[in-house]
């Protein structure tokens, strides 16, 4: 190995680029439970990156009680890897089992479902755009985007002593 490849890299970043992030224990899914935002009964967030800037957000998402949870439009992509339980959207005939990855296109609009029997379902979503939560003929009711996210993580960790400023920890 040449010496130059234990040197670290002595140009310059490119202008306006944003830190690094790295969220320890991420994964730690039985860990603090103040790091967890509610966000309807049985149903909490956990912030891992907030870009309001780009407009996306990264978190884990969990839900303690089966049923339906929400029926949504998506404005952009959507990644999900599905951590922990399963889950399905009523318009396909797929579902999410520990260990799947799922991808949704822009403009979808479906309707999520924990099934029967899940105790607990905990699904990493990569979220670009909104989500706009719909009827079933689709008259939009209500929406979230990461700014919603940071004004509930903010409101959940200044309540439960963390100090509202902690949710800047996941902005970029």
């Amino acid at each position: 190995m040449s010496e130059d490849a234990l040197v670290p890299f002595r140009g310059s970043q490119p202008p306006g680029m944003v830190s690094d992030l790295v969220v320890p224990g991420a994964l730690d899914l039985d860990g603090d439970e103040r790091l967890w935002v509610p966000q309807a009964p049985d149903v909490a967030f956990r912030p891992l990156l907030l870009a309001p800037s780009q407009g996306y957000f990264v978190n884990l998402l969990r839900v303690r009680r089966s049923g339906v949870l929400s029926r949504h439009r998506h404005a952009g992509p959507v990644h999900a890897f599905t951590l922990r339980g399963r889950w399905h959207y009523l318009e396909h005939d797929w579902e999410a089992t520990e260990g799947s990855y799922a991808f949704e296109p822009p403009g979808e609009t479906h309707t999520l479902v924990v099934p029967d029997g899940v105790a607990e379902m905990v699904t990493l979503f990569h979220v670009t755009g909104t989500y706009v939560y719909v009827d079933p003929d689709g008259a939009a009711t209500g929406y979230e985007d990461v700014f919603t996210k940071i004004e509930n993580a903010r409101r959940h960790y200044a309540a439960v002593g963390l100090g509202a400023e902690r949710v800047e920890e996941f902005m970029r």
